[in-house]
């Protein structure tokens, strides 16, 4: 453990020193535990307690008898400059162990451009960065989460990979792992192999062609599957959910009860991972997440509770749930939020009634400007459907809106990017199309251009990535259009988002390059103050890799990609129907109203997506 003192002295010479403290509440201590695992989160500590899975993980761990869980996060630049000085190693905020001192050490991968602060923090905790290189007697190293379904860019610094639901898999490597039959980390892992959702990149070896294409992978151990199936918890209701939660001491991004409806979607959008990996839907009933948000909210004291889901508005009891929940929690003045609604089917009145409360902008997501774009990425909403919700919300008194779009999508022209514009533009002109007696409020319409990124799993893997020069045109062209003092517009750095596909889609020789960017001063890149291209494009160069090759390269259906080795639910070969689909601008309907036989009923059993 690190020295309390030294700690307390430094505190009050950092910024926010509540980032380090713990002790908030429903924060749990555990004096004694057999099997003890640091939760790490590479990112700062508001970012960190706003994630719904690692509030689960946590408190699901904390219950079991014999198993603690603990908080590991990036600490900020400031205190991290001090810790350095006085050679301080990283420590938890629960008992303040440095992370030595457990036996694993599991990171959530929500990030591509975290990763370099996950060598950070394994160096700050004293441990080395690559797994090779540590001792029998360090923690195993973990990891899952979203950024898992391409874990080959840090094989050289992860033990152990968890690909899909983490909850009894994570229980079930910790309790092995307390029974003790094992005489080296090596065997541990090794007795892992045969369980659902196990990755483990020591026992693999990848070969390469001549053009840097992958020609093969093999097992170096017998026990070793080639293919490697993620894990899924099949009847959500049944599944543990906290019934408290951590209640910080300082702000955070989402400060508010985080309740999960369901997991997975059937909307098809061709950009979205999530929607892919997350395959099939499995909901929890209406009744059981009314008696969770009742103990969440009586547990935490709140006064917002979020009903989150990939599109909470597909949820099938939504009227229902939201009927009771506002009659249940109206004399408290909790309100209720959605982060995540579809333009198309999501009942206005119904918002209304959620937000009698507490009345906050609404964020749509168009993602494109013109419905011809809209079909390429089977959005599935239509310029009527934004065109008049936005209107009727304007009628019930809104009058500020946020509209998501991306830029760099594949077969985009000229027209689809100004088309980011017009639609904006028609949106304006609705609200002042209502009688100037009746509008309600000063408009404010927020525009917001991310650079795509295409990502494992979907349809658009194989697409290039458009270059920076392509992207910074684009951003150029809708600037200068966009001036109107009622619209805002705002877009992404196309430099980080072209360093975010170049990892995403790397092979295990991006882990020279993630560690050489570290070593050069890369932390924190998903922070626009810390961000440093050059340093990143010097690392690809010293290691001999060309980030052209992995971001900017369209591949072609019968080569390997570092990913293919996993077994996610949705097959390659249903991408890649959906890819040239989307090339003819063709819609696949929602999965509810027809199977397109996506591969999951084969891979989980029939009926579990319906």
């Amino acid at each position: 453990m690190i020295n309390q003192k030294q700690l307390e002295r430094i505190l009050p010479k950092v910024e926010k020193p509540a980032r380090y403290t713990g002790g908030e509440i429903n924060s749990v201590v555990k004096q004694e535990a057999k099997v003890r695992l640091a939760f790490a989160f590479p990112d700062l500590y508001e970012i960190a307690m706003s994630h719904m899975g690692g509030h689960i993980l946590y408190q699901l761990i904390n219950e079991e008898e014999g198993l603690a869980c603990e908080r590991v996060f990036s600490p900020w630049t400031d205190m991290e400059a001090i810790m350095r000085k006085e050679g301080m190693p990283l420590f938890s905020l629960e008992t303040k162990r440095t992370l030595k001192e457990f036996d694993f050490v599991g990171f959530t991968l929500q990030y591509e451009m975290s990763f370099t602060n996950i060598l950070n923090m394994l160096d700050l905790g004293g441990l080395e960065v690559r797994r090779e290189d540590r001792l029998e007697s360090d923690p195993l190293v973990i990891a899952g989460g979203p950024c898992v379904y391409n874990p080959e860019p840090l094989a050289d610094f992860i033990d152990l990979f968890v690909v899909g639901d983490g909850e009894d898999i994570t229980l079930e490597i910790m309790r092995r792992y307390e029974k003790g039959n094992f005489s080296s980390k090596k065997e541990f892992l090794q007795s892992l192999l045969s369980l659902e959702g196990i990755y483990v990149p020591e026992f693999y070896e990848v070969d390469y062609k001549e053009d840097g294409t992958i020609q093969s992978r093999r097992a170096l151990v017998a026990e070793a599957p080639l293919v490697v199936q993620r894990t899924i918890l099949k009847n959500l209701d049944e599944v543990y959910f906290p019934e408290k939660m951590i209640v910080p001491f300082i702000d955070t991004v989402h400060d508010r009860v985080m309740l999960e409806l369901f997991r997975g979607c059937t909307r098809g959008c061709r950009f979205c991972q999530a929607g892919m990996i997350y395959r099939p839907v499995r909901e929890r009933k209406k009744d059981t997440l009314v008696q969770l948000a009742e103990k969440l909210e009586a547990s935490t004291g709140y006064e917002e509770l979020s009903l989150s889901s990939l599109s909470s508005s597909d949820y099938t009891e939504i009227e229902p749930l939201i009927n009771e929940l506002t009659e249940k929690f109206a004399e408290k003045r909790v309100s209720l939020s959605l982060p995540s609604m579809r333009l198309d089917t999501f009942p206005k009145e119904l918002l209304k009634k959620m937000q009698e409360v507490r009345k906050s902008g609404l964020t749509f997501a168009p993602e494109a400007g013109s419905q011809r774009l809209r079909d390429v990425i089977n959005k599935g909403i239509t310029e009527d459907d934004v065109i008049k919700t936005t209107e009727e919300l304007f009628q019930m008194g809104w009058s500020t809106v946020k509209l998501y779009f991306m830029i760099g999508l594949p077969t985009e022209t000229e027209e689809d990017v100004m088309g980011i514009k017009d639609l904006s533009y028609q949106v304006k002109e609705k609200f002042f199309q209502i009688p100037r007696e009746e509008r309600k409020g000063n408009l404010r319409i927020n525009v917001s251009a991310a650079c795509f990124v295409p990502k494992p799993f979907t349809p658009f893997q194989w697409f290039g990535q458009p270059t920076m020069d392509e992207f910074k045109e684009k951003q150029v062209m809708l600037k200068k259009s966009i001036r109107d003092p009622k619209v805002s517009f705002s877009t992404h750095d196309a430099a980080t988002s072209y360093i975010e596909a170049v990892i995403a889609k790397g092979d295990r020789r991006m882990g020279k390059a993630i560690e050489t960017a570290w070593r050069n001063g890369c932390v924190f890149d998903g922070w626009g103050q810390f961000f440093k291209l050059n340093n990143w494009l010097t690392a690809f160069e010293e290691v001999g890799l060309d980030p052209v090759f992995y971001a900017n390269r369209t591949r072609d259906f019968d080569e390997i990609l570092p990913w293919d080795f996993l077994r996610v639910g949705v097959t390659k070969e249903f991408l890649w129907r959906e890819y040239q689909r989307a090339l003819n601008e063709t819609i696949t309907p929602d999965c509810r109203n027809n199977c397109e036989a996506c591969g999951v009923i084969e891979t989980y059993g029939k009926g579990v997506c319906q």
